[in-house]
């Protein structure tokens, strides 16, 4: 619960894959700036970002470069958190590592299909965009605008081109998780859900992230 003052920001943060680039510096200054405004103004900002650091793309490196996932996560984390030190951009009050909230994951994935928002299909699990009536209002683009672009991939086995990945199943060579729909790993798209939720609660007043 928040008291009268405060105001809580959550930035997704970086996909820690390679070493970052000025796109990774502007979206870090910009919500410095936003948060530095916000505590001038007096308000009590509590600032929570994340390091995704299990994702398709670490684990794309890790295979090119024959190493593990962790080594690129962690090789890569070392340099965006230098780059933020050298742009004097505050440390956030917590900062989420998405290795360390898998259980939150699983556990969010298992309501949204007690709900009937998400299904399991062949040891994946799918958000179901069709089951959900608002899905696009915040970024202003309807279910139909969305189909033009989607398509099911060979070995997908979603029941519709607009439904995406919440987990996935193993594949050998990557990092896995025990889960209740088999060992795999999550989706990005619900990292940052279920961290925001964990440090900030149900609700909160800004989130941004690297389009923002």
């Amino acid at each position: 619960t928040r008291l009268p003052g405060e105001v809580s920001l959550y930035v997704c943060g970086p996909t820690v894959q390679s070493a970052p680039h000025v796109g990774h510096g502007r979206q870090a200054v910009a919500f410095d700036v936003i948060r530095r405004y916000l505590t001038w103004t007096g308000l009590r900002v509590h600032y929570v970002t994340n390091i995704t650091d299990v994702e398709d793309k670490i684990i794309a490196a890790a295979l090119a470069e024959g190493v593990t996932a962790a080594e690129i996560a962690r090789r890569a984390t070392a340099q965006f958190l230098d780059a933020y030190r050298r742009l004097r951009v505050a440390p956030p009050d917590a900062l989420a590592y998405a290795t360390e909230h898998i259980p939150e994951m699983i556990d969010l994935i298992g309501r949204l299909i007690a709900r009937g928002y998400a299904y399991p299909a062949g040891g994946d699990v799918y958000f179901s965009v069709r089951s959900f009536p608002d899905y696009g209002k915040l970024s202003g683009r309807n279910v139909d605008e969305l189909l033009a672009g989607s398509r099911i991939e060979p070995g997908e086995h979603k029941r519709d081109p607009l439904d995406f990945a919440l987990w996935k199943a193993s594949k050998p060579g990557e990092p896995v998780w025990e889960s209740p729909w088999g060992r795999g790993r999550p989706g990005w798209h619900v990292e940052c859900s279920a961290m925001a939720e964990k440090e900030l609660g149900f609700g909160f007043d800004i989130h941004g992230g690297g389009l923002d």
